[in-house]
């Protein structure tokens, strides 16, 4: 039986793709702070993380029927969400820095998280394939 390389590497690919989509929205958050009417956007990482291991089971909806709706074009920015404030500016800013710093310091720590396991994966399969 064949292993292919999504399935040694597991989830981890997928939640190092996350990471990175995340760190790009909080950093446009913050380099919004300031812009007047801006509306503060994150991921659903959890969503995002049950999507792709419907995608990894093969398990997924399929049209069966013409009348039945295309799930193909569905939710593809479903992850990515508006946030809302807990104390919203007078000008429509919705951004709060000191949060959008703390949930990108975060996101930093558990991207480096993901990539430790992801370096795990890779090192265990390259001892594997040199017979260690």
């Amino acid at each position: 039986m064949a292993i292919t390389l999504d399935k040694a590497l597991g989830i981890h690919q997928h939640a190092l793709e996350g990471r990175v989509k995340r760190a790009e929205v909080l950093a446009n958050n913050l380099a919004n702070a300031d812009t007047p009417g801006y509306k503060a956007r994150d991921i659903d990482f959890q969503a995002m993380m049950q999507k792709a291991q419907e995608g990894m089971s093969g398990f997924g909806m399929s049209r069966t029927h013409e009348s039945h709706m295309d799930t193909s074009t569905m939710g593809q920015d479903s992850e990515l969400l508006y946030r809302v404030p807990h104390q919203p500016s007078v000008d429509g800013n919705t951004v709060d820095s000191q949060q959008e710093q703390t949930r990108f310091m975060r996101n930093a720590m558990d991207y480096q998280a993901s990539f430790q396991f992801l370096n795990g994966k890779v090192t265990g399969i390259k001892k594997a394939l040199s017979g260690q």
